[in-house]
C-alpha cells in the first residue's frame, strides 16, 4: 500500500537540535494565544467539517445499500473496542500535552507506553473476542474483533505526533491527515458496499481511516522516534495518564452501556434501528464538539496563570456552541420522519420515532462534553472522573429499565437521565472552571428559546402541509426553521450571533 505524503512540507521537526534529555517548549512561534486559538479553530473545525462531509457522504450511501442488522453486529463490537479504546494511551499523550515543558527522553519514553499498551490491548481482543460472541449469541462478532485488533497497531503512530502537534496548536498538519484519511477511508467504505461486502465494510474502513491518518501524522510531526522502555521518572506521566484513563472508564460505563444491555436484549435488527438513530442524534455532539475540545484543552492549559480567562472562555465557548447545536437538535426532532426517509430510505423509517426523542437529549449531553476540558486543563481531571461515575450510574440505572421497552424505552431512558447527569456536574465542574451558574444560563438562553420558537414553527406548518415526498417536505421545512432561527437571533441576541460571526471570521471580539 502506498502511503499518503502531505503535499506542503512538513512541520519542523519538534526534537531538532535539542539536547537529548533538554526541554521542549512545545511552541512553534511567538504568536500571540489568541491568534493561535483562532488559527486552531478555523484548521480542526473547518478540517472536521470538510472530513465529516467526505464521510458523511459514503456513510449515508453505505447505510442505505446495508442492512439494520450489519449496523447491530457492528454496534456490538464497538463495545469492546471502546473499553479497549479507553487503555490506549491517549490519557498518557494529553499529559504531554498539559506539562509545561517535555525533554526527548520522556518523548521516547511516551512513544515505548504506547508500544507496549497497544500491543497487550491487541492481544487482549484476541483472547476477549469468542467470550464477547457468546454474550452476544453472534459468532461472527469473534471474526469481527481478531480483524480489528489490527487497529491498536497504529494507535502509537497517531497518539504521539497528536500530542507534540497539539503542544504547538499545529493543527494544520493534522488537518490534512484527517481530510486525506477520510477520503481513503470513505472509498473503501463505499467500494466494499458496492463489491457486497457487508458487514466487513464496517471492519475494513476504520482500519484504512487509521492506518492512513497515522502515517501522514507521523511524517508531519517527525515523531518516528526510538521507543523507550526504561520508564524510571515518567511517574508524573503515567500518573496523570492512569487519571484520564479512569475518567474514560466512567466515560466508557456511560456512553457503551446501552448498547452492552441491549445488545443481549435486541435482535441485530432493532440494536442496528437504535444505534442509527443514535448516530443521527450525535453527528453534531460526537463529531463537531471533539475537536473544538481539543482546541479549548490547548488554550486552557495555556491560560492556568489567569483562572478568570478560563472562565470567560468557556463561557463563550458554550454560547457559541449552543447557537449551532440548538437548531440542530430541536430541527431534527420535528423533521425526524422526512429527514430519515430522505436520507436513509424505507428501511430505516423505524430509526424516526427514535431520533425525535433522542434530540430532545442530546442537548444536555453537548454540555457535559464541554465540561471536562476546562477542568482538565486546570490540572483537575478528577473532577472528570467523578463527573463520569456520576453519569456511569445515573445513566446505567436509566438504560436498565428503558430496554425493558425496545428503542423507545432506550430513548425516553435518555431524556429523564441527561439532564440530571449535567446538572450534578456542573455544580461540580463550575467551582473549578471558576463560572458562575447564571453566566452559563445567559449563554444557553438565548439560542435555546430561538431554537424553540423555530420547532414550533415548523411542527405547525408541517401539520397544515398536504401530503407531499419527503424531500419536499424538508424543502418547505427547513427554509422556514431557517428563517425562524435567524429572525430570532437577529431580534433577540444580535451580540451573540455577531460574536459568532467574528470568529469565523478570524477577527478578536471581547472575552
Amino acid at each position: 500500500m502506498t502511503t499518503p505524503i502531505p503535499s506542503a512540507p512538513p512541520a519542523a521537526d519538534p526534537l531538532a537540535d535539542r539536547p537529548p534529555d533538554g526541554p521542549i517548549d512545545g511552541l512553534a512561534a511567538p504568536a500571540p494565544l489568541a491568534g493561535q486559538v483562532r488559527s486552531a479553530l478555523i484548521w480542526r473545525s473547518g478540517s472536521q467539517i470538510v472530513a465529516q462531509l467526505v464521510q458523511w457522504s459514503a456513510t449515508f450511501l453505505v447505510i442505505r445499500i446495508l442492512a439494520p442488522a450489519d449496523y447491530g453486529l457492528f454496534a456490538m463490537c464497538q463495545v469492546i473496542l471502546t473499553f479497549m479504546a479507553m487503555l490506549n494511551g491517549y490519557g498518557l499523550a494529553s499529559g504531554l500535552i498539559q506539562q509545561a515543558t517535555i525533554s526527548r527522553h520522556e518523548v521516547r519514553q511516551l512513544f515505548g507506553m504506547l508500544i507496549l499498551l497497544n500491543a497487550t490491548l491487541a492481544t487482549a481482543q484476541l483472547v476477549l473476542a469468542p467470550l464477547a460472541a457468546a454474550y452476544y449469541r453472534q459468532p461472527v462478532v469473534a471474526d469481527m474483533l481478531r480483524v480489528q485488533a489490527l487497529l491498536y497497531l497504529t494507535t502509537p503512530f497517531i497518539a504521539l505526533p497528536y500530542a507534540l502537534l497539539s503542544r504547538a496548536m499545529d493543527f494544520r498538519h493534522q488537518a490534512k491527515a484527517n481530510i486525506t484519511a477520510s477520503i481513503a477511508s470513505a472509498s473503501t467504505a463505499l467500494g466494499g458496499a458496492l463489491y457486497g461486502l457487508g458487514v466487513w465494510t464496517l471492519v475494513i474502513a476504520p482500519l484504512v481511516l487509521f492506518a492512513v491518518r497515522g502515517a501522514m501524522m507521523t511524517w508531519s510531526a517527525r515523531s518516528l522516534v526510538w521507543p523507550s522502555f526504561d520508564f524510571r521518572g515518567a511517574g508524573r506521566l503515567a500518573r496523570y495518564g492512569g487519571v484520564m484513563a479512569a475518567s474514560q472508564l466512567f466515560w466508557f460505563l456511560q456512553s457503551q452501556a446501552d448498547v452492552f444491555i441491549a445488545g443481549r436484549r435486541f435482535s441485530p435488527h432493532m440494536l442496528g434501528i437504535y444505534t442509527t438513530s443514535l448516530f443521527l442524534t450525535q453527528i453534531f455532539v460526537s463529531k463537531f464538539v471533539p475537536p473544538l475540545n481539543e482546541v479549548a484543552f490547548s488554550a486552557y492549559a495555556r491560560m492556568q496563570a489567569d483562572p478568570d480567562a478560563i472562565g470567560r472562555a468557556f463561557v463563550k465557548g458554550v454560547r457559541l456552541v449552543m447557537i449551532v447545536a440548538m437548531p440542530f437538535y430541536l430541527g431534527l426532532a420535528v423533521t425526524a420522519e422526512p429527514l430519515v426517509l430522505t436520507v436513509l430510505g424505507e428501511k430505516w423509517v423505524e430509526t424516526a420515532p427514535i431520533v425525535r426523542l433522542l434530540a430532545l437529549a442530546m442537548p444536555f449531553m453537548t454540555l457535559q462534553v464541554l465540561l471536562t476540558p476546562a477542568s482538565d486543563a486546570r490540572g483537575r481531571p478528577g473532577i472528570g472522573v467523578r463527573n463520569g461515575a456520576t453519569g456511569a450510574a445515573i445513566l446505567g440505572t436509566a438504560f436498565l429499565i428503558g430496554v425493558e421497552w425496545g428503542p423507545t424505552g432506550l430513548g425516553l431512558a435518555w431524556i429523564a437521565a441527561y439532564p440530571l447527569y449535567f446538572a450534578i456536574s456542573a455544580w461540580r465542574s463550575r467551582p473549578v472552571i471558576g463560572v458562575p451558574a447564571r453566566a452559563v444560563a445567559r449563554a444557553v438562553a438565548s439560542p435555546a428559546l430561538a431554537a424553540i420558537a423555530m420547532a414550533l414553527a415548523v411542527w405547525l406548518v408541517d401539520q397544515r402541509l398536504p401530503v407531499l415526498d419527503p424531500v419536499w417536505r424538508l424543502a418547505v421545512l427547513l427554509p422556514v426553521g431557517g428563517t425562524v432561527y435567524a429572525g430570532w437571533m437577529l431580534a433577540f441576541a444580535r451580540a451573540a450571533l455577531g460574536e459568532l460571526v467574528a470568529v469565523l471570521r478570524k477577527r478578536p471580539v471581547a472575552a
